[in-house]
């Protein structure tokens, strides 16, 4: 509950407060609602899949009443921020030769050449 002064008569009044789950069902006749879960269940998706954790952040943005009017309507948005876990990047290995650039070989191993056998089609008899 929230309390207000009456002016008038400096009387503490207590008014109830609407859940903000209420609100954010309500606001934009329920597409911000709507807009968050599908965001919700991608980024659970994304956790089960990935085994790693993600978050969702929601802010609400409420600007003050134009020209500061007291009666004057307030302007309030939801913005919403999915940190979904991505898959692990595939990486490869690599030796850095003398220049410092890297290399799929190692620079101080020693080269072997290697060269095709001939075929050969007849079978030795035991």
């Amino acid at each position: 509950m929230s309390s207000n002064v009456d002016k008038t008569t400096g009387e503490i009044a207590e008014q109830p407060q609407a859940p903000v789950a209420a609100f954010l069902a309500s606001h934009l006749n329920g597409r911000t609602d709507e807009e968050l879960s599908a965001e919700f269940h991608q980024l659970l998706d994304a956790v089960r899949t990935h085994g790693k954790k993600g978050s969702l952040t929601i802010t609400i943005v409420v600007d003050p009443p134009a020209n500061g009017v007291e009666s004057a309507p307030m302007p309030i948005g939801v913005e919403s921020a999915v940190k979904a876990p991505k898959p692990t990047p595939v990486k490869n290995l690599y030796f850095l030769d003398d220049d410092g650039q890297p290399v799929r070989e190692d620079p101080r191993q020693m080269a072997i050449e290697f060269r095709t056998a001939p075929a050969n089609q007849t079978f030795k008899d035991a």
